[in-house]
């Protein structure tokens, strides 16, 4: 760890995001909280239900009735979904929870992904990152911030996390190693990300909380 600290660390200037599209509001949920994606779906966790979206007509087919009241992962075969203080693995095809583990942050948790074999947890207060075993839910790692964290996803080797504090919300790519910030991408003014999750190629999608939206924001690079 560098001996400055992540508050006076240098810090990339911010540039704007490219929100490229939007989906929902959709019937029945006035949240979205975590986000991901896989199998060509796109997974919003909406408080009592996770809805499977298809990403090209922004159709909802189907609904998971399942606790997922914040960040949502998927391993390529399950789901993973914070539910207060656990963390849910899930059959995707019928919703049935499989097995559960502790979330490190006892209910703090936000932002969910899956990279490396590992499951990776942001806290949201707690202005870090767990990467945690998926099996056990023992922490491996803790990655620090400056900023409260929401979403969290790894793309081509990079890990990016959302923030959203004071009205203000960014996608941030930030070192593995010791947090800092290397990449901003700044929300418009009143735009919250409460989930992220990379499509793996030139996508991020983020959680529109108490809109009850998903936005596309192009990832920098990709155009």
């Amino acid at each position: 760890m560098s001996s400055k600290t992540l508050s006076d660390r240098r810090q990339a200037a911010a540039k704007p995001a490219e929100i490229v599209r939007e989906y929902g509001p959709f019937a029945g949920a006035t949240h979205v909280h975590g986000v991901s994606y896989g199998d060509g779906l796109l997974w919003a966790a909406t408080g009592e239900r996770l809805l499977a979206i298809d990403p090209r007509s922004g159709e909802v087919k189907r609904a998971l009735g399942c606790a997922c009241d914040a960040g949502t992962a998927f391993d390529g075969k399950h789901l993973y979904q914070i539910a207060e203080s656990r963390i849910d693995k899930i059959d995707p095809a019928t919703g049935q929870v499989l097995a559960s583990i502790p979330a490190p942050g006892g209910g703090s948790d936000s932002g969910l992904t899956w990279a490396e074999g590992s499951l990776w947890v942001g806290n949201y207060r707690g202005r870090r990152i767990h990467q945690v075993d998926p099996a056990t839910g023992a922490i491996r790692r803790t990655i620090e911030s400056n900023r409260f964290v929401t979403g969290v996803t790894w793309v081509d080797g990079q890990l990016w996390h959302g923030t959203w504090e004071s009205e203000e919300s960014e996608l941030r790519r930030v070192d593995p190693q010791d947090g800092e910030v290397l990449e901003r991408l700044e929300m418009p003014r009143g735009v919250g990300v409460s989930g992220l999750e990379s499509d793996g190629a030139d996508l991020f999608y983020c959680g529109g909380g108490d809109t009850g939206k998903v936005r596309a924001v192009r990832r920098p690079g990709t155009e």
